[in-house]
């Protein structure tokens, strides 16, 4: 596919505050120089980014992104002309923030996490199409559960229930660079240590939407689409047919399955 406007792409690498349980498991400082499948975990997405004809410039946002990319499986990224460096602040929100305050990036910037070792081609294509088509403010991509289950039903998922079904986080993300969307992660800021705790996040928005999830009244794109009104934005949910891209990497276990869908997708490409 080819894309006469390019975005950029921000790949979340750095440490969150306290220890984190995969890397503390192989002995590392920081997760994203886990060895998968015989690569660090951020070599992964970030080559697919690098390849992928919609994106510019690949930002990597770390507490010291030189520091990942002197690592011998990374370092022959170090020069790669696409490839730019961000420090990053304690917290996912604020570090955005401040990221999306720099005028040399693009209108709109997709977003994703170093852990995203299954990232595709066609997911970033069928992401970036979708987004390109309604233009909103903030996107999210997500998995639904049968999609999910019909491929991996070994796989543990953290679920977001709602009328029509559940879902399951992408690490795929769409944001704009606008005074609302700022705001929004600023919000998002207060809230970010309840990521896996869907209804304490819906109800952050509000009662009339938490009543809304809690009963099934409403399906998960449009409580999207009405938190988003909250904050004067235009936002949407992504439904991603490929199932892969909600299985990231945070425990043993998920490595273990990653590593074996990777094993299987090599052989049947053979």
């Amino acid at each position: 596919m080819t894309y006469s406007t390019q975005v950029d792409a921000v790949i979340l690498a750095g440490s969150r505050p306290g220890r984190d349980r995969l890397a503390d498991h192989v002995g590392l400082a920081h997760k994203a120089l886990v060895m998968v499948a015989g690569k660090p975990l951020l070599a992964w997405p970030l080559q697919v980014l690098l390849d992928h004809s919609g994106i510019r410039h690949v930002y990597i946002l770390a507490q010291d992104p030189a520091e990942l990319l002197s690592d011998p499986g990374l370092a022959p990224f170090a020069s790669h002309p696409k490839i730019r460096q961000r420090p990053s602040l304690t917290g996912i929100s604020e570090s955005l923030a401040l990221f999306l305050s720099d005028d040399q990036l693009s209108e709109y910037v997709l977003v994703t996490t170093a852990d995203s070792a299954l990232l595709s081609a066609a997911m970033v294509d069928h992401f970036l199409g979708e987004t390109a088509r309604n233009k909103p403010d903030v996107a999210v991509a997500m998995v639904e559960r049968e999609t999910l289950l019909a491929r991996y039903p070994q796989s543990q998922r953290t679920w977001l229930k709602a009328r029509g079904g559940a879902w399951s986080g992408a690490n795929l993300f769409w944001l704009r660079r606008s005074p609302q969307v700022t705001k929004l992660l600023q919000f998002w800021q207060s809230i970010e240590k309840d990521r896996k705790r869907g209804m304490k996040i819906v109800g952050a928005f509000g009662p009339v939407l938490l009543i809304g999830a809690v009963c099934r009244l409403i399906t998960l794109p449009n409580a999207i689409v009405r938190a988003g009104r909250r904050f004067g934005l235009k936002a949407q949910l992504v439904a991603m047919p490929q199932a892969e891209a909600c299985i990231d990497v945070d425990k043993p276990e998920d490595m273990r399955l990653v590593e074996e869908i990777m094993a299987n997708q090599a052989e049947a490409s053979a």
